[in-house]
């Protein structure tokens, strides 16, 4: 499997967004397709959500969270990036996703930094207007889960991305409302929703670099 060097920081910086067509590879059939009026209509919440990249072994990895059980969350359960609503405090998306990555991971801020912003990408269930970033850290990071939001941590190496199938592997999973949806399944564990609309996106900059 294609390994990445140190030059894929910069590769990255300078690759073209894909946007919509990542995403509708892993979308569910039922989510309709958003302009971003349409979504302005909805007084979204805003939000911002990181992809932190570091090497381990000499690969690339990016870490990934088990949500905590939550009634009050629509997302319980599910596996998800670092990331939560923008607040108050935050100069910029950027900013809330470091700020979240540190909180629901134990990541010093300081050694976050942000490569580039990919494409948004809107939640009906939550109402959530995300807007994804890409990040790394020098420092090999040593994870300390936030409890309330997390229970498992899952590293993720990016080179995985690469072998996604074109057509993707259809599971019904427990919230999707009886509907196959596209996943991706890694070592058992069941990506699905915005996550891995946002990853498809990710794996189709990884494999234009």
């Amino acid at each position: 499997m294609r390994k990445f060097g140190k030059d894929l920081l910069i590769n990255l910086k300078n690759a073209d967004l894909k946007g919509e067509d990542a995403h509708c590879i892993y979308s569910p059939a039922y989510r309709p397709l958003f302009s971003y009026d349409d979504i302005l209509t909805k007084n979204p919440k805003f939000a911002a959500v990181n992809i932190l990249l570091y090497l381990k072994n000499d690969e690339w990895y990016f870490p990934l969270m088990v949500r905590s059980e939550n009634e009050h969350d629509r997302h319980s359960g599910q596996i998800s990036l670092p990331g939560g609503k923008r607040e108050e405090q935050d100069l910029n998306f950027a900013d809330t996703a470091k700020r979240e990555t540190s909180e629901e991971m134990g990541i010093d801020p300081h050694y976050i930094r942000i490569i580039r912003e990919i494409s948004p990408i809107y939640i009906p269930p939550s109402n959530f207007y995300v807007h994804p970033f890409i990040s790394f850290t020098k420092k090999n990071p040593t994870f300390i889960l936030q409890e309330s939001e997390a229970v498992e941590l899952i590293e993720f190496p990016v080179s995985s991305l690469l072998a996604l199938p074109d057509k993707p592997k259809m599971m019904t999973m427990a919230t999707s409302r009886g509907y196959d949806v596209p996943v991706i399944d890694f070592n058992g564990y069941l990506i699905w929703g915005a996550t891995s609309m946002i990853l498809s996106e990710f794996s189709l900059l990884l494999k234009n670099v």
